[in-house]
């Protein structure tokens, strides 16, 4: 089915649009995070709309660097990211109030990428500097809860005058692997809040599960599950192979959008 025209964020006063699916390319400044191979890597960010970028690994089992670590991981990759992308729009990965803000303030990154789900005055951030904030739906739980969860946190937002939100459903943060793969079969009712929909699935155990391979090999199945969630509804794609992800993407739009393409 088609991307509804009328989803859009605004960025330092500039209208982006959802009528096409958007690339969200991952960069990892650190030293454990799942998938070697996006640490530090710009190489594969060719084909991102948007970079996101983390100082701190969130991944199960990681033990999360200090603040002034993170930070300084952040700051020297948003510097490269700088120098190699003028003018590319830029969310920050992070949990914390404190380096969100610093970002924000001192480095001019667009948009906050949070994976708690709005603890600890994140919200509020957002409010402050009125920058697009990407909610993460963290917790265990199926479909349901997650509908509950967005409900009652979208209210939240809006009452804090943040208007310019993109829902994640949290793939592979809290979940078992039927939660995970429940929620993929039933994405396409988040649509109902009529926001732009993130999804972050690349070459996470969910795949690996399915696909009986590892991180190293799972772009395959990468490729496979987000063509599925656009389908489902999925606005922005964050992945760590950019390429394949927008042909995916030109897929798509071939089938969904051929009106509006050069065929």
């Amino acid at each position: 089915m088609p991307h509804k025209e009328d989803l859009t964020i605004c960025i330092k006063g500039k209208l982006i649009d959802f009528s096409s699916p958007k690339i969200m390319g991952i960069v990892n400044c650190t030293t454990d995070s799942f998938y070697e191979k996006s640490r530090w890597n710009l190489d594969s960010l060719k084909y991102a709309d948007i970079i996101d970028i983390g100082g701190c690994s969130t991944r199960p089992g990681s033990t999360p660097v200090d603040k002034s670590q993170e930070k300084k991981q952040l700051n020297k990759g948003i510097n490269l990211l700088r120098e190699r992308f003028p003018g590319a729009i830029i969310s920050v990965d992070t949990f914390r109030p404190s380096i969100a803000q610093w970002a924000i303030e001192e480095k001019g990154v667009d948009i906050i990428n949070d994976v708690s789900g709005g603890m600890v005055n994140m919200f509020e951030t957002a409010a402050k500097y009125n920058v697009p904030y990407i909610l993460t739906f963290a917790e265990e739980g199926f479909s349901a809860d997650m509908m509950y969860f967005f409900s009652k946190k979208i209210e939240k937002l809006y009452s804090l005058g943040v208007s310019d939100i993109i829902l994640d459903p949290g793939f592979g943060f809290n979940k078992t692997m039927e939660q995970n793969f429940e929620i993929a079969k039933n994405m396409d009712c988040l649509k109902c809040f009529n926001l732009p929909i993130l999804v972050g699935i690349s070459r996470k155990s969910m795949v690996q599960h399915a696909t009986g391979t590892n991180a190293n090999a799972a772009l395959n199945g990468t490729t496979a599950l987000n063509t599925i969630l656009l389908e489902k509804g999925a606005n922005i794609l964050r992945v760590h192979d950019t390429k394949e992800a927008k042909e995916a993407v030109n897929i798509f739009e071939h089938i969904y959008n051929y009106d509006r393409i050069s065929l």
